[in-house]
């Protein structure tokens, strides 16, 4: 057993997320004998000392049984009814399977507009952390039936790997249809091979996950991938796993060498700067020279409006911008201290020219250090 396999069978704060190609059947109903499987696992675990979080896709898929719908729509407006009709069903299987296992459960709905508040941020934080210390299972999905395209997650292997960094979890399950991440697309090359173990950061990995996704999902292996580097900002092991294999929860927690395990392999980062990494959104873009990349990396400092070049976008003080370099690579992002405007004029300058040139001084830093994230 290697070393990350085995830290699995020692850890105890998880996140688990199910797809909604495992929540529906063939007949396109919801899959409650699934469901049935899942809950009792996660009775099992939790009666163990293990605290869980379920996040679980299935609401549309659930709405799209009740509606008589064959095929997923397309139209946002559509896709919120279903989700609407379908969340109802959804969560009254949960709670029913989990009380039958004497385990109590909590909804929780979530858009990004949620976490991009820093606020709201942490009062979901904290409501997580409280459900957990008085051992109920979160069973968390996104508000489908609010959000809009400018306020989504896009799919829930994001939002899971967002909830795994707002819980500190040490292992996020991702559940699938498939065994795991391949060297190739396994539906379309009979060669591919399951890759068993390594970095998130692997930058091999790349080429290797496919965007292709199923009737019910929105994301493919890309965005698993995607939410394991989100993970591992907070320290946390990403296993992706087939979720019909028999008995995959108490197999990957004893440890069994199954799926993908994608290790983290960089250094976590404080709660603040998760939170800054996790945003999916940005208002504007400022290009840095090749010394202030440098500075940043190396030392770890604040960015002064002297090593940025080119501004682009509207931003306002306090937005997320992107830090970029000459070919448009991202290399941090940060809250700005000034507008775009502002910016503009006091690029390329030393942070003493700051008051001459506006009038006034807001900070010296264009973005401080503790607002700024490495990416």
């Amino acid at each position: 057993m290697s070393n990350y396999r085995s830290r699995l069978a020692t850890s105890r704060r998880w996140v688990i997320k199910v797809g909604s190609s495992l929540l529906a059947t063939e007949s396109r109903k919801l899959n409650t004998n699934y469901i049935q499987i899942l809950a009792h696992d996660i009775a099992k675990l939790q009666n163990l000392g293990y605290q869980i979080v379920l996040v679980s896709s299935g609401s549309v898929a659930a709405g799209m049984q009740r509606l008589n719908w064959h095929q997923r729509p397309s139209a946002l407006h559509h896709l919120q009814a279903a989700a609407a009709v379908g969340q109802m069903e959804l969560i009254q299987v949960y709670e029913s399977n989990f009380q039958n296992y004497g385990q109590h459960s909590a909804q929780i709905l979530l858009t990004y507009d949620d976490l991009i508040n820093r606020n709201r941020y942490l009062n979901a934080r904290s409501t997580l952390r409280t459900l957990l210390q008085l051992k109920i299972v979160p069973i968390i999905n996104e508000n489908d039936t609010i959000a809009t395209e400018e306020i989504r997650f896009g799919d829930n292997d994001t939002l899971s790997a967002l909830v795994a960094n707002l819980v500190e979890a040490e292992v996020l399950v991702i559940l699938t249809d498939q065994a795991g991440l391949f060297t190739a697309d396994p539906r379309e090359n009979v060669h591919a091979e399951l890759i068993s173990e390594t970095a998130a950061s692997n930058p091999d990995l790349d080429v290797m996950a496919s965007t292709r996704t199923g009737i019910f999902g929105r994301g493919g292996m890309f965005t698993k991938l995607r939410a394991a580097r989100q993970a591992e900002r907070s320290g946390t092991i990403t296993v992706i796993a087939a979720g019909k294999e028999k008995d995959i929860i108490p197999r990957i927690t004893s440890g069994e060498k199954i799926g993908t395990l994608l290790w983290p392999n960089i250094e976590i980062l404080t709660a603040r700067k998760q939170w800054l990494a996790g945003q999916l959104q940005t208002k504007g873009k400022i290009q840095l020279d090749a010394g202030a990349i440098n500075v940043l990396c190396s030392s770890g400092k604040s960015l002064l409006p002297i090593g940025v070049t080119a501004c682009n976008g509207h931003f306002t003080r306090g937005d997320l911008v992107s830090c970029v370099d000459i070919q448009n690579k991202e290399i941090a992002r940060g809250l700005i201290n000034y507008s775009a405007e502002e910016t503009k004029r006091i690029l390329g300058y030393p942070s003493s020219h700051i008051e001459q040139i506006l009038g006034y001084i807001n900070e010296k830093e264009l973005i401080h250090r503790d607002n700024l994230v490495l990416l």
